[in-house]
């Protein structure tokens, strides 16, 4: 099946391979000519343009966008949409807000564009491994780039999913990166309490290698966490900062705007947003108000 990408990040320039060797005719575009170098010589079709992409693939013309959450993937969606024919169809691979999933399908069904909002988890060992794949649109339009999932799920029959309605694939990978945000912050206050017990000379990589197997607490994300330790055992090389992507900020406004407690999912959010502060306001209050009330001491600052 022949299919245009856009956008060669890690991922995107990773699902470029993964299709294309599973005998996908692939054709990509990016503005950066050091990504586009990167694949020209894995079997994979480069442009020069937008347009000139376009003018390379077959009709109905799927191309799949891998870019960035906001405006660029606003930019290049208003530009397709003159580019494009009725009938194509516009894959929206990236972390986008389904809200704007939403309002990206109804702008452009005004010109009988098609359009699918894709949640993909995988990260950079999709390649090899495959990609989950939470697919949300209109069925038939779903069913015509089936061939597309299959190829970069694990398996044709493992991984991908169409969700439901327009929206509900980037609704559900909203979800499930707020889980990961809590599962990660499990692993972390666990292997922190774990290296805080110094009598013990606990062995941070032996542990995470035992409880890979059989534990009920096993995972890829555990999996990880054992290879990170075999890299730096001390982490001294990494600093406590953590990034967030903004899924996280709006599952946690979703269970506002619902109302369903999510106590888990909120404060794993709000760790990251702590791990960027250095010697926080609040914290120095705290310490000032037990000196205030209780005369205790406080650390002065060096």
């Amino acid at each position: 099946m022949q299919v245009g990408m856009i956008g060669l990040g890690r991922m995107g320039s990773n699902m470029a391979q993964r299709l294309a060797r599973q005998g996908h005719e692939v054709i990509v575009f990016d503005q950066d000519q050091i990504a586009m170098n990167s694949v020209s010589d894995l079997a994979i079709s480069t442009s020069h343009s937008l347009e000139n992409l376009v003018d390379q693939l077959g009709m109905p013309r799927p191309i799949f966008l891998m870019l960035p959450s906001g405006s660029p993937t606003e930019a290049v969606i208003n530009t397709l949409h003159s580019l494009l024919s009725p009938g194509d169809i516009i894959v929206d691979g990236g972390n986008a807000n389904y809200k704007d999933s939403i309002r990206r399908y109804n702008y452009l069904a005004e010109n009988d564009l098609n359009f699918l909002d894709v949640g993909i988890s995988g990260g950079i060992w999709g390649l090899t491994e495959g990609y989950s794949l939470m697919v949300g649109g209109d069925k038939i339009t779903f069913e015509q780039v089936e061939p597309l999932f299959k190829a970069l799920a694990p398996s044709p029959t493992t991984g991908y999913k169409y969700i439901g309605k327009t929206g509900s694939g980037h609704f559900v990978k909203m979800i499930h990166n707020a889980v990961e945000y809590g599962m990660m912050q499990a692993y972390a206050e666990g292997f922190e309490l774990l290296e805080a017990k110094s009598e013990f000379e606990l062995d941070l990589q032996g542990i995470a290698e035992t409880w890979r197997f059989g534990s009920v607490v096993r995972s890829w994300l555990l999996d990880l966490t054992s290879n990170a330790l075999i890299e730096d055992p001390n982490l001294q090389e990494i600093a406590a900062y953590v990034e967030d992507s903004g899924e996280g900020r709006w599952a946690v406004q979703e269970s506002v705007d619902l109302a369903i407690p999510a106590p888990i999912l909120t404060l794993s959010l709000f760790e990251r947003f702590r791990s960027r502060q250095s010697n926080p306001f609040g914290h120095r209050l705290l310490a000032a108000l037990r000196k205030q009330f209780g005369g205790h001491a406080v650390r002065r600052r060096e």
